[in-house]
């Protein structure tokens, strides 16, 4: 299912400092946060609490590169289905295959755009030709393949 965005929370200047320092370092402790900012640990602690009770903050990732565990492809897929109210359906199937990292339901030419890591060209291959092309209501697929990751970020506050 999509997820909807509608409800927008306003966040004071604190708040948003606290997030851009996570941002910059995700690990950095309350503490250090708290020295930054001139305020107490505990303050940290509370604001990071109701940020993350409006969903402002949602959980904390590990990000782990994909090419030092040998997937030195990216590519993206512009995926055409026969039937946009499929789009439910085949995000399951999709769910099912690892190599697919990311997806989005689009306006414009594609109904899907999928964001993959692959070994190599005969992975990729393997990957469209028997996984992402076999599911039902799947016409048929572009590919984009990555040559190189210039900007991913979050957003600045």
């Amino acid at each position: 299912m999509y997820q909807k965005h509608d409800v927008h929370y306003e966040i004071d200047d604190l708040d948003r400092d606290i997030l851009n320092i996570l941002i910059a370092d995700a690990k950095t402790p309350y503490t250090e946060i708290a020295n930054q900012l001139i305020v107490s640990a505990g303050t940290i602690h509370v604001r990071m609490k109701k940020l993350e009770t409006l969903g402002i903050v949602q959980g904390s990732t590990l990000m782990i590169d994909p090419v030092r565990l040998g997937y030195d492809m990216t590519a993206f897929l512009g995926v055409y289905l026969e039937h946009g109210s499929d789009y439910e359906k085949v995000v399951e199937e999709l769910r099912k295959i690892p190599e697919v990292v990311e997806a989005y339901f689009t306006t414009g030419e594609y109904s899907i755009f999928l964001k993959i890591h692959c070994r190599n060209t005969q992975h990729l291959y393997d990957l469209l030709n028997h996984k992402v092309q076999s599911i039902k209501s799947v016409v048929r697929t572009d590919t984009l393949i990555c040559l190189a990751e210039s900007i991913k970020r979050q957003i600045k506050l």
